[in-house]
């Protein structure tokens, strides 16, 4: 029975979409799969981790009578990676073997039955709705994203608060140590909602959606959330918790200014991590008139020395941080120069674009 009859570069493409948030270690050995289900000349592609399900479909061309299966997503996109760009797939289905066949390659792969893909029981009705371009989307995540937490047995910052009110929509992202704040202007219309987006459906729709004007709708309930764009469907559980009051956490009385241009502080703090050690990547930050210091030291007696000019007339500040949390914002930022705002060397830092409102990020001091 002929399933698809397509060509390859279409069909990786597709598959790519969908097959990344397979485990290789599943406690369901279909949910190694991905189903497939043909319908007419459709065919629909969905995968799943219990968590988040993510569904996308393709013209294969009409004909042989509707079927679905599931088939191992890997081998399967291991399969059409290996074959030559400009080959014709043909996939077709013997009882439990899905047979792939390109030019003089043949491959017979291992089925199990569609009915036992378990799929994401969508609520009765979604509470809300917001449309809004993709690129903004993409851009208030990528602004925030490194800020996450990763497996913090406060499940609540393993992933981004995501505001959605009238006047903006808001993304923030914690892990205890720094903060990370942007916003973008609201599309009206709607109440004010508060959900936390699991870490692992931010990294996907980093990945997945467009630096274009085209919409993604956003459907919430109190439980999920659904993303809708180009032609995928992303649906995931939210994190239940209560998010830290991030307002409290930006400073807002730091008296001391300095504008630092983002390429040069990038550079003077890699050479500077290069003599950090693996367990500890704390700098120190002296900053004086006219100048500041960044000094690396590790436990072979070893120190790094980088100075740069910059124009400040404050009293001298001398503060650590971790080198990876500097590097991680001023990495993300697209703007020539960064703001430092500081108080002293016991008191965080807070970060911007200098003449912006629209992001924010926190960092914590360290002891050296």
């Amino acid at each position: 029975m002929e399933l698809i009859h397509s060509s390859r570069d279409a069909l990786v493409r597709k598959l790519q979409i969908v097959s990344n948030i397979v485990e290789r270690r599943n406690t369901l050995p279909v949910l190694a799969n991905i189903l497939l289900k043909k319908q007419g000349g459709l065919l629909t592609l969905l995968s799943s981790d219990i968590e988040m399900q993510i569904q996308t479909s393709a013209e294969v061309g009409a004909g042989g009578e509707d079927t679905a299966t599931t088939v191992a997503a890997r081998k399967f996109l291991d399969i059409l990676r290996s074959l030559p760009e400009d080959s014709d797939v043909m996939v077709k289905l013997d009882g439990k073997k899905m047979s792939v066949q390109a030019k003089k390659s043949r491959f017979a792969l291992q089925t199990l039955p569609a009915e036992d893909f378990p799929l994401v029981q969508e609520p009765k009705e979604w509470v809300t709705q917001i449309s809004l371009p993709q690129k903004m989307l993409k851009n208030l995540l990528g602004m925030v994203h490194f800020s996450m937490a990763q497996q913090d047995l406060r499940y609540y910052l393993n992933g981004v608060l995501l505001v959605i009110e009238s006047a903006c929509v808001r993304a923030v992202a914690t892990d205890g140590h720094r903060l990370a704040y942007a916003d973008a202007p609201g599309h009206g219309g709607t109440a004010k909602h508060e959900v936390i987006v699991p870490r692992k459906t931010v990294l996907e729709l980093s990945r997945l959606l467009n630096d274009t004007d085209d919409t993604v709708t956003i459907d919430l309930a109190s439980n999920q959330a659904k993303f809708t764009f180009s032609d995928i469907t992303l649906i995931t559980k939210l994190v239940e918790g209560k998010f830290p009051d991030y307002q409290r956490v930006i400073p807002k009385t730091h008296q001391h200014h300095v504008v630092i241009s983002r390429d040069a502080l990038l550079h003077s703090l890699q050479r500077a991590s290069i003599l950090t050690s693996d367990k500890f990547r704390g700098i120190r930050w002296v900053l004086g008139a006219n100048g500041l210091t960044i000094v690396a030291n590790n436990s072979d007696q070893e120190e790094a020395r980088d100075e740069m000019e910059v124009e400040y007339q404050g009293p001298e500040i001398d503060v650590g941080f971790n080198v990876n949390y500097l590097l991680d914002v001023l990495n993300n930022l697209k703007s020539e120069t960064v703001q430092f705002t500081l108080q002293d060397g016991n008191s965080s830092a807070l970060v911007t674009t200098p003449g912006k409102d629209d992001f924010k990020y926190v960092v914590m001091p360290m002891r050296i």
